[in-house]
């Protein structure tokens, strides 16, 4: 299955190009969670139908009979690409070989936004399989005018309209006198279950092959005729200031050009190691940090002394007279947290003929090509943001900056593509960084062991600084004049930021839920997988285990008995019995963990079990199982699922138990993987089994981050279970080590 297509192929079929929406409709969501993008203009359509109702938006039919299916949506590794042409496949009755899948191009795709949130298959995939039921029923009632029946007598098979009568009509053939530039139709059905030969089946992932054996897979593998390459001047780290020897720069061998605007400057030349070589004698030089820079304070009680913004988002009172005998109060926190992007990031530009498009790895073109048309000075239609694959990500990392810097040197270079890619060093030094946060909860049991009351409080910076104008981006700060960034703001419930996830699914008869965001940024900070869930759900699930032990409860019977939704019960149930939970037998230095959520409250069911070691004289750990199960709503393709929740569990692993970014008060301290440290095969779990609770014919449920805030509580839970010592700081593996 392809999924490349240029403009001229796109317009040499039925689809003629829709219409992007007025730029004053595309403003986004703060650069935050969810679709952003135009206003909803059809609100009885699903997902993101409802903002492009048009069906020729999703779905072009060519004249051999291929689809082309369009999605604003980006792959990001998670497999989206497969499911969304498992879809379209299977609505549109094709084989999935003959659909072309075009992802995320401000020049061909519709406008939706941000992929985050894990919403890809709740907007993007909905609105798909949705406009591809359309389009079948738009063919066989074409058929059935052309052949002077009733469109109820005939059916669909293999691309083509039938009437069991021997009379067939190819869709290509009927799409050539069909225009699909008409608004979808809200009372279409989708095809039955019983009819559908791909959704729900485990089909091999589109994207893999070619990142398998090598080939082109990537934007950092582009390669363009002419094309330059380009290494920006920076100093270590975000706050931080180099001022390089412009001159010394020039005569350097490999040097072909020196594009300098304000404080911003980079070195161009035809080959890429010499430049990364002078990159690394110049990055020797002096650097200052920026005057405007805010101290930080000790972390993470620094959050606790820093102004906020407090906020209650929730507060109950359904028993106030309730009486409770025994209250209990912990603290939990993590550190700053990188990405951890196995590749660089890097971009590529060429401005021509007064336009300029960009191969990127970012998660919105639509706010990027936005914020570079401010940056470069030309309308926003004059700039073309294509998405192209990134080795690594899931967040707000160098991306969108990237982008910025290798616009600006297009723009002074016309007519020559431009390749930047960021040195593994000023990845390190300047992506933004998941935020530190700290979490107070408390709780009140009552005679029977129930909790009768509920408080948690949470502090955090912003969890988005996505770029939505120039000033967002790093290079947008250093010409002259400089653009101001946007100010941080957090992202409002029911999505959350900060806050996400601190509102318990449990019912609890009284609880009060506030938010404290904290407005200063004393370091670079913005989206990593997840936002604030991680934190709030290892708190809240800690809290679980440490509130079941006070009440002489097993951890799962506790949690059941404060649960009244069928759906979490269901895969508390399967995960626990999976694993074994009633029959595990803990040995000294071996313990089990149990954690639950439904990540944002609104997304996926997912509960977690860990069976760990501690080996005491070395201060590390062994997870010998991970058994989860997932409930994600309706099953596209099973194991993109598990795909996608056993990553998470080894991500949250690493966050969890190893990962912390260094700052010595004036620039981070973590430039490489010897400071940073990361899971290493050695740590990952020895066996990982992950149950998908299918539900067919309900929306489906985003599952990209639903494992990584049980993940982390579980792994605690189990390490209290397995050494009697409860561990409430990230990461947990220095804990481990200061008391080896």
């Amino acid at each position: 299955m392809s999924s490349e297509a240029s403009r001229r192929d796109v317009l040499g079929g039925l689809l003629v190009a829709f219409s992007l929406a007025p730029a004053a409709a595309l403003a986004q969501t703060g650069g935050g969670e969810g679709s952003g993008g135009p206003p909803t203009v059809a609100p009885g359509l699903p997902g993101t139908l409802a903002k492009f109702p048009d069906l020729d938006a999703w779905i072009r039919i060519a004249p051999d009979g291929r689809v082309t299916v369009f999605t604003g949506k980006v792959e990001l590794g998670t497999g989206v690409k497969t499911a969304m042409a498992q879809l379209a496949a299977d609505e549109l009755d094709v084989t999935i070989e003959r659909i072309d899948l075009i992802t995320a191009d401000t020049g061909l795709t519709p406008n939706e936004g941000v992929t985050a949130g894990s919403q890809t298959l709740e907007q993007s995939g909905t609105a798909i399989a949705n406009a591809a039921a359309n389009v079948r029923l738009l063919l066989a009632e074409a058929a059935a005018a052309r052949w002077g029946v009733a469109a109820t007598t005939l059916f669909t098979r293999d691309g083509a309209v039938l009437d069991g009568q021997g009379r067939r009509a190819t869709y290509a053939a009927l799409a050539a006198s069909t225009s699909l530039a008409v608004r979808a139709r809200v009372d279409v059905p989708r095809k039955r279950r019983e009819a559908r030969r791909l959704i729900g089946k485990p089909v091999p992932r589109v994207d893999l092959p070619a990142k398998l054996t090598g080939l082109p897979s990537y934007v950092h593998d582009m390669r363009l005729p002419g094309m330059v390459h380009a290494r920006v001047m920076r100093g270590p780290s975000s706050g931080t200031q180099q001022t390089p020897d412009l001159a010394a720069l020039r005569r350097q061998a490999g040097v072909a050009r020196v594009v300098h605007l304000g404080r911003f400057a980079a070195i161009v030349g035809p080959r890429e190691w010499p430049l990364e070589q002078v990159l690394r004698v110049a990055n020797r030089g002096r650097w200052v940090r920026d005057a405007a820079a805010p101290a930080l304070p000790p972390m993470p009680a620094g959050l606790l002394t820093m102004r906020r913004e407090s906020q209650v988002i929730e507060n109950r009172r359904d028993d106030p007279g309730a009486r409770g005998v025994q209250r209990l109060s912990a603290r939990y926190d993590r550190p700053y947290l990188m990405h951890g992007a196995i590749g660089p990031s890097c971009a590529v530009a060429l401005f021509a003929e007064d336009r300029l498009t960009v191969w990127t790895h970012s998660q919105g073109v639509e706010p990027l090509r936005r914020a570079i048309a401010e940056l470069i000075a030309i309308p926003a239609d004059r700039v073309r943001c294509v998405h192209r694959e990134g080795a690594g990500c899931y967040g707000h990392n160098g991306a969108d900056d990237v982008a910025g810097d290798a616009a600006l040197i297009a723009r002074a270079m016309p007519g020559v593509p431009v390749r930047l890619q960021w040195s593994r060093e000023q990845e390190h030094g300047w992506e933004p960084l998941g935020p530190a946060m700290v979490a107070q909860v408390d709780a009140t049991l009552d005679a029977s062991g129930r909790i009768v009351d509920w408080r948690h409080q949470v502090w955090s910076n912003t969890h988005s600084t996505r770029p939505v104008a120039a000033g967002d981006l790093l290079a947008g700060t250093e010409v002259v004049p400089p653009f101001k960034p946007t100010p941080p703001k957090p992202i409002p419930q029911p999505n959350g930021g900060g806050d996400r996830n601190a509102i318990p699914l449990y019912r609890f008869p009284n609880q009060t839920i506030v938010s404290h965001f904290l407005p200063d940024m004393p370091v670079r900070v913005s989206a990593l997988r997840g936002l604030g869930a991680h934190l709030n759900i290892f708190a809240l699930e800690s809290f679980m285990d440490e509130l079941a032990a006070a009440a002489g409860r097993d951890p799962v019977a506790f949690r059941l008995a404060h649960l009244d939704d069928p759906r979490a019960t269901a895969v508390i149930r399967q995960a626990a019995a999976r694993f074994g939970w009633a029959r595990y037998r803990s040995a000294p230095n071996r313990g089990r963990g149990f954690a639950f959520a439904r990540y944002k409250n609104h997304g996926a069911y997912c509960a977690i079990a860990l069976d760990v070691e501690r080996i005491p004289d070395e201060g590390r750990l062994i997870v010998h199982r991970a058994v989860a199960a997932v409930d994600s709503g309706e099953t596209v393709n099973p194991d993109g699922i598990r795909n996608q929740v056993e990553g998470g569990i080894v991500q949250s692993l690493s966050w969890t138990a190893f990962e912390a970014a260094g700052h010595d008060g004036a620039r981070r301290t973590d430039y490489d993987w010897s400071t940073y440290p990361i899971l290493r095969f050695a740590d990952a779990p020895l066996s990982v089994t992950v149950e998908v609770v299918d539900r067919p014919g309900t929306p489906f449920l985003g599952t990209g981050e639903c494992a990584q805030g049980p993940t982390a509580a579980a792994l605690a839970n189990a390490l209290a279970s397995a050494t009697g010592e409860r561990l409430r700081s990230m990461p947990l593996i220095s804990r481990l080590l200061s008391q080896a």
